[in-house]
């Protein structure tokens, strides 16, 4: 009766022989610095080996490409899909209309319409509005070549230089621009007591725009549109959170073209 043995390497049983391995390859693999691991993902368990200066360096080890995908993919945060200003169709990436028939409505405008469209948006909201505000936006640097020239032509003073101008809420209170007084007249309406420019505890350089009791409120006017601005904004977050503060941010969709306080600061009344 021929005795059989386990592979020293597989764990195969193999017919009793001179050698311990039930193969060549195994030989081969075992003289190799080689390690078992079984693939990270969840759901996967595919069994794979990886040579030293493969697997000390990290700490989650994938059997495929695909599987690595899979979850790097399932980490990442989706942002939304951006809609066209005209119809609200979602649009493809890197458009900025969803049709050649959006296209030209947005960029061909004339300046008659143009310039009603300012002054119709004045009467309504008593202020001149953002470029951010108008679907014809194109249309406007078509005609007159820049946003505050089409403001001028229509009758008004542009915006100022953002921060340059202070704006005076209706208790009193100074404000850095009309985003964060719309903000202190939303307070003040509903008898919310609160304050202005309150430093961070043993940060003293950095203040917040609002805080309503234990609620610290910033609202984060240029966000994404200046670099020095996002780096001093995750500077704020990030005192915010190690502090553990109750920290409300607020962005300009917040406010136009349609208000949303209502929503985002309704916990407060």
């Amino acid at each position: 009766m021929i005795k059989a043995v386990l592979c020293a390497f597989c764990g195969n049983r193999i017919p009793w022989k001179n050698s311990k391995y039930c193969s060549r390859k195994c030989l081969a693999i075992s003289k190799q610095n080689r390690k078992e691991f079984v693939c990270s993902r969840v759901g996967c368990n595919n069994k794979f080996f990886r040579i030293f200066n493969q697997h000390i360096r990290f700490k989650n080890h994938y059997c495929s490409h695909r599987c690595n995908a899979m979850v790097v993919n399932s980490k990442k945060v989706l942002k939304p899909k951006q809609k066209c200003k005209l119809c609200n169709n979602l649009l493809r990436c890197g458009k900025i209309y969803c049709s050649p028939k959006c296209q030209y409505i947005g960029t061909t405008q004339s300046a008659e319409f143009l310039l009603d469209w300012i002054r119709k948006f004045y009467i309504a909201n008593s202020r001149i509005p953002l470029k951010r505000e108008c679907n014809h936006y194109h249309a406007v640097r078509t005609r007159f070549k820049s946003w505050n020239n089409a403001i001028m032509t229509a009758g008004f003073d542009p915006n100022p230089v953002m921060f340059a101008k202070k704006y005076i809420a209706k208790d009193g209170h100074k404000c850095d621009s009309l985003s964060e007084k719309i903000i202190d007249d939303w307070l003040s309406r509903r008898q919310i007591d609160h304050m202005r420019s309150v430093p961070y505890p043993d940060h003293g350089q950095f203040t917040a725009d609002f805080v309503v009791n234990k609620y610290w409120i910033e609202f984060f006017g240029l966000s994404g549109e200046l670099t020095k601005y996002d780096y001093l904004m995750r500077k704020k977050l990030r005192i915010a959170r190690n502090l553990k503060l109750n920290l409300i941010k607020i962005f300009p969709k917040d406010l136009f073209p349609k208000g949303n306080l209502n929503e985002r600061l309704s916990f407060l009344v």
